[in-house]
């Protein structure tokens, strides 16, 4: 059997001699005692409840916690005689405790979110007001990015190589910014752009002018436009501008604070981290040209998002954020475990 194996004949011996004296059960492992605990459960608890503490609550001047902190602190405070940042990352990894890392959100403050989104997420469905829309309606995300920067690298790029990443100089010469606008058919994945020395009324009627003097916008049935509320598109002036010069162009607002909504967001997100970052650009001509460039490589291989964020997913936003209203209404009810509603873009 040792040779069979591969092992000891003591090996063999040693087991064979577990198997008669208790049979199956005797070839389990045996409980170890290991080293005792150093840390109560109390200890654990209370280590536990400090890092769920915000740092200035507790009259510690942090913004948020790390391991380290949290280790002198705990000892600071007599919960411990001594504990390493090492283990102190151990018992919040039991509980998923991350106090190291925030999340950013804004509370929903539009008394209309439903009604603008609900229309919003029915345009990008097709339908307007309950009703589908024909062949021959389109619908348009536009918005602005601004300050987009010409930095000139004082010293080239380096391209990777073997064992090395490729490496960007930090000194660099201001060459100006510019605004890059854009305009993104939702169903048809085409993107218009257009560049500006900064934004305003002009440059986005400029881009609204190069998409509907082509077609199919041009002679097309209603051409929606999905804008936020920046002060080149916001309130009934711009929807009336907007009509005035074409007809047949409807502007629709997303909610305010809420521009998440739109879905050209996704396009400007894909355009930061593949065409301006790192920013290495010697004059604005360049910035721009790299730009262009792209949406024509862009275009050529678009295909619509895949948007997430349904109808249903709102109704469960507004559920969140009236929970939480009736809960501000009644602080002696006792806080529970819900998040605050927070206005997060849809994975897509």
């Amino acid at each position: 059997m040792a040779a069979r194996r591969h092992v000891h004949v003591d090996t063999v011996r040693y087991w064979r001699g577990r198997y008669a004296d208790e049979g199956l059960p005797g070839l389990t492992d045996r409980k170890r005692s290991g080293r005792p605990a150093r840390f109560t459960p109390g200890q654990v608890a209370e280590v536990k409840a400090l890092a769920c503490q915000l740092p200035a609550e507790t009259g510690v001047p942090l913004s948020r916690w790390s391991c380290p902190d949290l280790a002198c602190e705990a000892v600071a405070r007599g919960l411990v005689p001594a504990i390493s940042a090492s283990t102190i990352r151990r018992i919040l990894a039991a509980d998923t405790l991350k106090p190291w890392q925030y999340q950013s959100w804004i509370f929903i403050r539009d008394p209309d979110f439903a009604v603008k989104a609900t229309r919003v997420l029915g345009l990008y469905a097709r339908t307007y007001q309950g009703i589908e829309l024909d062949p021959d309606e389109y619908v348009i995300s536009s918005d602005e990015k601004t300050s987009i920067q010409a930095r000139c690298r004082c010293h080239p790029t380096l391209a990777p190589g073997v064992a090395r990443m490729m490496r960007v100089n930090h000194e660099y010469d201001r060459g100006g910014a510019l605004a890059y606008l854009a305009a993104y058919d939702v169903h048809q994945a085409t993107v218009f752009s257009h560049c500006a020395a900064k934004t305003g009324i002009v440059p986005f009627m400029t881009l609204a002018e190069k998409v509907m003097t082509q077609e199919p916008y041009a002679s097309a049935k209603r051409v929606f436009w999905v804008v936020d509320n920046g002060s080149s598109h916001r309130g009934q002036a711009a929807i009336d501008r907007l009509a005035e010069r074409f007809p047949n162009a409807v502007m629709i607002h997303t909610p305010t604070h809420a521009s998440w909504l739109n879905q050209i967001e996704i396009y400007f997100s894909i355009v930061a981290r593949k065409v301006v970052t790192p920013n290495d650009f010697t004059s604005l001509d360049q910035v721009e040209d790299r730009l262009t460039a792209f949406e024509q490589r862009y275009n050529q291989t678009a295909r619509p998002f895949r948007w997430k964020f349904t109808p249903a997913d709102l109704e469960d936003l507004m559920a969140r954020i009236e929970r939480h209203e009736q809960k501000e209404q009644n602080p002696q009810q006792p806080p529970g475990c819900d998040n605050q509603p927070a206005a997060s873009a849809p994975a897509a």
